[in-house]
């Protein structure tokens, strides 16, 4: 079975199953219906780098047949437009330097996590605003397989072969909720929406506040318009900087039940970690494009600057 795992991992991701949060419920990416699936994909190969925050992806599937989800009980929802949706996501770092086969005090522990979330977006068109609430279930650890994964691929490749994976955060549970707010600003006919927005997360992966706005112009059908026409072909830019208000990262502290032979501690963790993210959008009938670029500031003490790339595809059913 582990086999299997593995296979279908290095199948799944050209070059290494590791991710960054995705964010997945935010309005400029909405996609316009209640049923439809979606791929996303981030690696730091589209920004010319190999280290930190490396990869990720997630498979979301929206259907109103998800509300019976017993999940869906737990999360936060209103009596408006609901979209509910599960998907599969994955989310894991690696070091500056992956050849070191011993502890690097002063560079980020390998990690890597895989998780079930069920999440519901309730938008209100009256008073502008979005709800969005989610329950993520998973593991971070070796059980995820991303040694085999990276080892595999850099073998393939004949790229250096990473010898850290002994030192990397240990197995744990991953038991996060998430719950944000998004209320639009500012409206300019069907060409322009500011909106700004809060997430906070709480559990055993991240414990976070993350404060943004977001701008999106072009030819678009939001969420937050009435618009004059419904637009079959869509193209529009937006742009999102936020910061993370940080009390907890398990990719860096290590997790609740479980010591992991290299972590950091609490004073050598940024309390106050800026990021912005820019991309563009192509709609064509029932085919969703997004492709993204996202910087962001240290996340420890010693970190580096980082930045990665993005893309979503998604179809409607």
């Amino acid at each position: 079975m582990k086999q299997l795992i593995f296979t279908f991992l290095i199948l799944l991701n050209g070059y290494f199953l590791i991710a960054q949060k995705i964010d997945n419920t935010v309005s400029y990416l909405d996609m316009g219906t209640d049923k439809y699936f979606r791929f996303n994909y981030d690696n730091d190969f589209f920004s010319a780098a190999d280290f930190n925050y490396t990869q990720g992806y997630n498979f979301e599937f929206v259907n109103p047949v998800l509300a019976k989800n017993p999940l869906q009980k737990l999360l936060l929802k209103k009596k408006s437009i609901n979209n509910y949706g599960l998907l599969l996501e994955g989310i894991g770092y690696t070091p500056f330097d992956i050849v070191e086969s011993t502890i690097i005090l002063d560079d980020r522990p390998f990690a890597s996590a895989l998780m079930l979330r069920s999440f519901v977006t309730s938008t209100d068109t009256v008073l502008d605003y979005r709800l969005t609430s989610s329950l993520s279930l998973g593991i971070i650890g070796p059980v995820t397989g991303g040694r085999e994964v990276q080892t595999a691929i850099h073998k393939i490749i004949d790229d250096d072969i990473p010898q850290g994976w002994k030192n990397e955060i240990q197995n744990d549970l991953v038991l996060n909720y998430e719950l944000g707010v998004e209320k639009k600003v500012l409206a300019y006919r069907d060409k322009l929406v500011i909106t700004t927005s809060a997430k906070a997360k709480f559990g055993t992966l991240f414990n976070s506040l993350t404060l943004s706005s977001s701008i999106s112009t072009g030819v678009f059908n939001s969420v937050f318009i009435t618009p004059k026409r419904e637009y079959k072909k869509q193209f529009y830019l937006y742009a999102e900087p936020l910061v993370n208000l940080v009390a907890y990262d398990a990719t860096l502290q290590g997790g609740f039940l479980n010591d992991s032979p290299h972590t950091f501690a609490a004073n050598e963790i940024e309390r106050f970690v800026p990021q912005l993210k820019v991309g563009l959008v192509l709609k064509l009938k029932k085919l969703f494009l997004e492709y993204s670029q996202v910087i962001i500031g240290r996340e420890y003490k010693f970190g580096p600057i980082a930045n990665w790339g993005g893309v979503k595809i998604g179809g409607y059913l």
